[in-house]
């Protein structure tokens, strides 16, 4: 943080002062000072009930203009926490912002965790917390230049009701799936959907996991951008799905290859048996492909002849 505090961030600053006293006094050791300077913390949520205890660590980074204009930084570490259940409980997260855009969010935030935990516990469906839940722990080679992936909202003031649940009569963006690709015995499926609001990556999320076995893969990492063409900036975010890292570099991928307006989802059923550093080159093989199969960049034999470095994706109708 700089030393020198701009005026119209000194009422943030003595705001988060005032709501970070409060949560170390209402949580006590759970409440975590990561890094002060950086306004970095966390926090141990658990449901408090014996028997099926679950529990989830909530790290968050606060914005020199939070709370008046920007959300927390925030990510959620549970290895129980995957797919549809974690889309679930993020939008929730959301949801609260939206509806408190200008206050204080953290407390609402880490009760509202706790709620879902206590849901979960309380459901016929949970069993005692494994220690991994669909977690392919594997050995990571050279990946010290990749930082912890913190999720941000990406909300404001301006753009909060980009995240506002989608109109009844808005119909999800089609959903293209591309081939299968399989190595000792782990699954590999591409899919793909042009999206241009954060609504409709909320639609393309629930659509697939309306699909039994795409529901039932162990990770479904995604990534996507969205050219805000009135500001010149992307809006953009990924999901590691418990595939540690493999958001980030899928995101890394579309970046490279400068496509905008789409999404990119991988599946992966893992097999048994651990792949290393080679799920990571699958995971964006797979992307790949499917962007070349759908016109959004060339492939690199195209590329090459053409002298180009990239194939600007044509402009597609929403169906």
């Amino acid at each position: 943080m700089d030393d020198i505090i701009n005026p119209e961030n000194e009422v943030d600053l003595l705001d988060q002062i005032e709501e970070v006293e409060a949560l170390s006094s209402i949580y006590g050791d759970e409440w975590c000072v990561i890094d002060e300077a950086s306004r970095i913390f966390c926090i141990k949520i658990s449901n408090d009930l014996e028997g099926s205890k679950l529990t989830a660590c909530l790290q968050i980074i606060l914005p020199h203009d939070y709370p008046s204009a920007a959300p927390p930084i925030y990510q959620i570490n549970a290895a129980w926490l995957r797919g549809l259940e974690r889309t679930k409980l993020a939008n929730s997260l959301e949801d609260l912002y939206v509806e408190h855009v200008g206050e204080s969010i953290l407390y609402l935030w880490v009760e509202k965790i706790r709620e879902f935990l206590v849901e979960k516990s309380q459901s016929s469906e949970t069993v005692d917390q494994p220690e991994n839940v669909n977690m392919t722990t594997e050995e990571e080679e050279d990946d010290d230049e990749y930082m912890p992936d913190f999720r941000s909202l990406k909300l404001n003031t301006e753009n909060a009701h980009l995240f506002m649940d989608p109109a009844k009569d808005e119909e999800a963006p089609p959903i293209k799936h591309g081939n299968t690709f399989t190595d000792r015995r782990s699954t590999f499926q591409p899919h793909l959907a042009p999206v241009v609001t954060p609504k409709q990556v909320k639609m393309v999320l629930e659509k697939l996991y309306e699909n039994k076995k795409l529901a039932s893969a162990t990770h479904n990492i995604y990534a996507y951008r969205i050219y805000c063409e009135d500001k010149n900036s992307f809006l953009q975010d990924c999901e590691d799905d418990g595939e540690t890292a493999a958001g980030g570099r899928l995101l890394h991928l579309l970046q490279i290859l400068d496509v905008r307006n789409v999404m990119v989802v991988v599946s992966r059923w893992y097999g048994g048996i651990l792949l290393g550093p080679d799920r990571f080159k699958h995971i964006n093989n797979c992307a790949r492909n499917i962007l070349v199969e759908e016109g959004y960049t060339a492939s690199t034999d195209e590329a090459t002849k053409s002298g180009a470095k990239i194939k600007r994706p044509k402009s597609k109708k929403m169906k």
